[in-house]
C-alpha cells in the first residue's frame, strides 16, 4: 500500500513539474507557401541555435512546441525556393503564429529535380551529374530546329553528337545506351533497340528535360548510360483559358527550289477551382533538306518531305486537399514521304551518298504512331508525412524502317512494341535535430511485349514477351544542410518468352551470299538480380560543392538482335546474360556570385559486354568485358542582368577487354568502335537581351572534334564503325523581336556559316549507303502569339 502511494505521489508530482514547465515555454506554428501561393509540402522549418525543427504538412502547416521565451531565428527551406529566414518572439504560455510566402530559386544550384531519385529534390542534394534543359531554352531552340536530338547535343555534356536523321543510333549518353522516358514512362525498347527513341514528342508539349549520366540503379532496365527524361506541359496559371499559336515556315538558305516546310502549333491550357487542363495540337511538314552544296539529302532515316502530328491532353483534378488525379495522352507520328531514292557514295574515296528523283518501294518511313496514355494519383497518405505517387500507363510504338536488298527479295521491316504497367512510389521524410532523413520506396510493373517483322508479315524478330517485377528502396540523409548521403537498391525479376520461330534468310548486298533460314527453339529467359547504388555530397560552401558516387546500372541486352543473327537451334545455347555496369563518379560544383562550374570525371565498367559489330553483312553482338572513362566541364555565366554565356568539354573514351585477362591494354585489346564512343565535343552559347521586352538574341556553337582510334583493313578502308572522326564546327542562331506581350516573330538559323561537313555518323559507320553530309544552312521563321 505504502509503495503504491508512493508511486501515486510521484506521478503527480511529475504531472505538476510538466505542467509548470509547460507554462514556462511557447510554441511556434505557422504557415509556408511557395512562390505561387500554394502549401509548401514537406518545407523544412528549423530554430536555429536549438535541436527543434518541423516539417509542413500537406498544407503547409507546422508546429514546435516547449520553446523556452525569447527572441529566435527560423531558417525554412524548400525544393526549388530560396532558403528564407525569419525573426520570432516566443512568449512564455502563448503560441507565436507566423505566416511565410518562399521565393522561387534563381539559379541552377538549387534548382528542382525529379528523374534522379525519383521525388522531388534540389540539385544540389543530387551526388551525381544531372542536366537540365528548362522551358525557356526549349522554346528558343524550337524557333531553330525541332529535332531533339539536335537541341540535346549542345546543351547535354556526355552526349554524343546528332545524327541529323530520324535514328538516334550513335547518340549515346557516356559511351552506352540510355533509357529515354515521357513523365516517367519507357520509351525504348531494349529487346530490339530500333533507336527511334529520342524523337519520341514533338518538343512543344515539353515543359523540361532531366537528363541523369551514369548507370542509374533507381531505374532499372535499359539506363546503362543514364536516362533521358521528357515531363510535359503542366498548366500554371489562375485563367480558364490561355491560349498559344505558333505558325512558321522553313526552308534552304542555299537552293530554296522544294525546300519550304511549314509548321502550325495550338496549345490551350487553363485551370479553374480543382480543375486544370492543356490541349495542343502540332502539324509539320518539312520540304527538301539541302547539304552545303545546296544537293537533296538521301532519304534513308531522313528527315526531309516528313509528316509530323503531335496530340497532347493533360486533365488534372484535385479531389480534396490531399489527393490529385491527372491524366495524359500523346501522341505522336513522323513519316517520310518522298520521291527520292538514295544513291550509294563511295567512303574509301570520299564520295558521298546522294539522293536522284525515283519511286520508293513499299510504305513510308518513320514513327508510324506513338500512343502513351497515363493516369496518374499522388498526394498525402496521412501517415507519418508520406506522400505517393500511383500510376498506370499504356505504351504503344510502331516503327517502320527503309526499304532493304538485305532480305531475300526485298523488304521493309518494322518495330512492333507494347507496354502496359504500375507504379507505386512513396516517400517518407521527417527531421530531427540537425538531421534530415528521406525514404524513398516503391514497385515498378511492366509488361512489354516487342517484336520486328517484316511490313509483309515475314518474321525477322520473333514476339518477345517480358515481364518485369522490381521493388526498389532509397534513402538519402541530410546532415547541418551540408551533408548528403544518399543509397538504395533495386531487385530485378524479369521472365522473356519466346517461342519457336525460323530465322530469316539474308543477304549479304556485297558479296550476294544468301545465309539460310534456322529453326530455333524458344523457351523462357529469365533474369534475377540485384543492383545498388550509393553517394557522398559535401556542399561546403557554394565554392566548393564535392560530391562522389557508385551507380549500378541493369539491362538486358539487345536480345532482338541476337535472336534474329541466331547461329544455333535452341535459344538456350545464346548468350543472352544481362549487363550489369559498375560506374563510378567523382565531381565538384562551385559558384562564385554568378558563375557556376562543375567538372565530373568517371569510370564505367562491365564484366559482360552488349557491342553489336557487323560481321560479313550481318550484325552480331559480342559479349565481352568493357571500361569506358570520361570527364566532363560545364560552365554558365549570368555576365549582366541581359546577357548570360555557358560553355562545356566533353570528353570520353572506351576499351574491349577481348582477352578476358581483366586488362585493357593487349594486343587484341580494341578501343570501342564509333557508334559507342563518341568523338570529344565542345559547346558554348550566348543568350543576350538586347532590348529589354523587345529583342533577344541566342548564338549556339557546337564543335565536334576528331578522333582516329583504329588502322586501316586490307582494302586499305575502315571496317563498318571503326573508322575516323574529322573535325567540324556548327553555328545555330535565334533572334526574337516582340512586337507586343502578345505577339512575337523569330528566325533561326541553323548552320548559319554553311559548314561542309560529313556527319559524325556517317564518318565512324564507314558505309556507302549512308555517308552522308550534314544540313546545310536553313531558316526558320515563326510568328508566336499568346492570349
Amino acid at each position: 500500500m505504502t509503495r503504491l502511494f508512493m508511486i501515486f505521489f510521484l506521478l503527480v508530482v511529475s504531472a505538476r513539474l510538466f505542467a509548470q514547465s509547460d507554462v514556462q515555454t511557447g510554441s511556434i506554428k505557422g504557415t509556408i507557401t511557395g512562390s505561387d501561393n500554394t502549401p509548401a509540402v514537406s518545407a523544412t522549418v528549423r530554430l536555429k541555435g536549438t535541436k527543434k525543427a518541423a516539417l509542413t504538412n500537406n498544407e503547409g502547416f507546422f508546429t514546435i512546441e516547449h520553446i523556452q521565451p525569447g527572441n529566435y531565428t527560423l531558417s525554412i527551406s524548400s525544393v526549388g525556393h530560396q532558403l528564407q529566414e525569419k525573426e520570432v518572439v516566443v512568449v512564455a504560455g502563448s503560441s507565436t503564429e507566423v505566416s511565410v510566402q518562399l521565393s522561387q530559386a534563381k539559379t541552377q544550384l538549387t534548382e528542382v529535380v525529379v528523374s534522379a531519385g525519383r521525388t522531388r529534390e534540389s540539385i544540389d542534394q543530387v551526388p551525381s551529374s544531372v542536366s537540365i534543359v528548362g522551358i525557356k531554352t526549349l522554346q528558343q531552340n524550337i524557333n531553330i530546329t525541332t529535332n531533339l536530338g539536335d537541341i540535346l547535343e549542345n546543351r547535354i555534356p556526355g552526349l554524343a553528337p546528332s545524327t541529323g536523321l530520324s535514328s538516334n543510333f550513335g547518340q549515346t549518353l557516356r559511351g552506352r545506351s540510355l533509357l529515354i522516358m515521357v513523365d516517367g514512362v519507357p520509351q525504348s525498347t531494349p529487346l530490339r533497340n530500333g533507336a527511334m527513341d529520342l524523337r519520341a514528342l514533338d518538343p512543344a508539349v515539353i515543359e523540361r528535360i532531366e537528363v541523369v549520366k551514369g548507370a542509374t540503379a533507381i531505374y532499372g532496365n535499359g539506363a546503362a548510360g543514364g536516362l533521358i527524361n521528357y515531363f510535359t506541359r503542366n498548366p500554371k496559371t489562375n485563367k480558364l483559358l490561355n491560349s498559344h499559336t505558333s505558325v512558321g515556315t522553313t526552308g534552304s538558305l542555299i537552293k530554296r527550289a522544294n525546300s519550304m516546310g511549314g509548321r502550325l502549333s495550338q496549345l490551350f491550357y487553363g485551370d479553374k477551382g480543382k480543375f486544370s487542363y492543356v490541349v495542343s495540337g502540332v502539324y509539320e511538314q518539312t520540304g527538301e533538306q539541302k547539304d552545303a552544296d545546296g544537293d537533296v539529302l538521301p532519304p534513308v532515316y531522313g528527315l526531309s518531305e516528313t509528316d509530323s502530328y503531335n496530340g497532347f491532353v493533360k486533365l488534372a483534378y484535385d479531389i480534396n486537399a490531399r489527393h490529385k488525379v491527372q491524366a495524359t495522352y500523346n501522341f505522336y507520328s513522323s513519316r517520310q514521304t518522298t520521291n527520292y531514292l538514295t544513291v550509294n557514295g563511295d567512303y574509301k574515296n570520299g564520295i558521298k551518298t546522294t539522293a536522284a528523283l525515283g519511286q520508293n518501294k513499299g510504305v513510308p518511313q518513320g514513327v508510324k504512331g506513338n500512343h502513351n496514355l497515363g493516369v496518374q494519383f499522388s498526394g498525402e497518405t496521412g501517415v507519418a508525412n508520406t506522400r505517393y505517387d500511383a500510376d498506370v500507363y499504356y505504351q504503344s510504338v510502331d516503327n517502320v524502317f527503309f526499304y532493304s536488298e538485305a532480305f531475300v527479295d526485298g523488304g521493309i521491316s518494322r518495330i512492333l512494341s507494347k507496354k502496359n504497367g504500375a507504379r507505386l512510389v512513396l516517400n517518407t521524410p521527417f527531421t530531427m535535430d540537425h538531421m534530415a532523413f528521406n525514404f524513398t520506396y516503391g514497385l515498378d510493373a511492366q509488361r512489354d511485349v516487342t517484336s520486328q517483322p517484316l511490313v509483309d508479315g515475314r518474321i525477322w524478330v520473333p514476339e518477345m514477351d517480358m515481364f518485369n517485377l522490381a521493388p526498389f528502396a532509397q534513402a538519402k540523409l541530410t546532415l547541418f544542410d551540408k551533408i548528403v548521403l544518399k543509397g538504395g537498391v533495386r531487385y530485378e525479376k524479369i521472365n522473356i518468352g519466346v517461342d519457336d520461330y525460323a530465322t530469316l534468310p539474308s543477304r549479304n548486298t556485297t558479296t550476294g551470299a544468301v545465309t539460310p533460314s534456322m529453326n530455333v527453339k524458344g523457351g523462357d529467359i529469365k533474369y534475377n538480380a540485384v543492383v545498388s547504388n550509393v553517394g557522398l555530397r559535401y556542399n561546403l560552401s557554394d565554392y566548393f560543392s564535392p560530391y562522389v558516387s557508385f551507380s549500378q546500372g541493369f539491362s538486358v541486352s539487345d536480345i532482338g538482335l541476337v535472336l534474329r543473327s541466331a547461329r544455333v537451334n535452341d535459344i538456350a545455347k545464346i548468350n543472352t546474360e544481362a549487363v550489369i555496369v559498375d560506374n563510378y563518379e567523382a565531381g565538384f560544383v562551385s559558384k562564385i556570385k554568378n558563375f557556376r562550374f562543375e567538372a565530373t570525371g568517371y569510370i564505367s565498367k562491365s564484366s559482360l559486354g552488349a557491342n553489336s559489330v557487323y560481321d560479313n553483312g550481318e550484325f552480331v553482338v559480342v559479349r565481352t568485358p568493357e571500361r569506358i572513362y570520361g570527364y566532363e566541364l560545364a560552365a554558365d555565366m549570368q555576365v549582366t542582368k541581359y546577357l548570360q554565356a555557358g560553355v562545356s568539354y566533353t570528353y570520353t573514351e572506351g576499351k574491349v577487354d577481348a582477352d578476358n585477362d581483366g586488362k585493357y591494354n593487349g594486343e587484341k585489346d580494341e578501343y570501342l568502335p564509333g557508334q559507342r564512343i563518341a568523338p570529344p565535343k565542345l559547346t558554348g552559347h550566348v543568350d543576350y537581351t538586347v532590348i529589354p521586352g523587345k529583342l533577344n538574341v541566342l548564338l549556339q556553337y557546337t564543335g565536334i572534334m576528331k578522333r582516329n582510334r583504329f588502322a586501316r583493313n586490307s582494302s586499305d578502308s575502315y571496317d563498318p564503325y571503326k573508322a575516323p572522326v574529322k573535325a567540324y564546327n556548327l553555328f545555330n542562331s535565334s533572334v526574337g523581336y516582340n512586337f507586343s506581350e502578345t505577339t512575337s516573330l523569330n528566325l533561326g538559323i541553323e548552320n548559319m556559316f554553311n559548314e561542309d561537313y560529313f556527319t559524325a555518323r556517317s564518318q565512324w559507320g564507314a558505309f556507302n549507303d549512308s555517308y552522308t553530309k550534314g544540313k546545310g544552312a536553313a531558316y526558320r521563321l515563326t510568328l508566336n502569339v499568346k492570349l
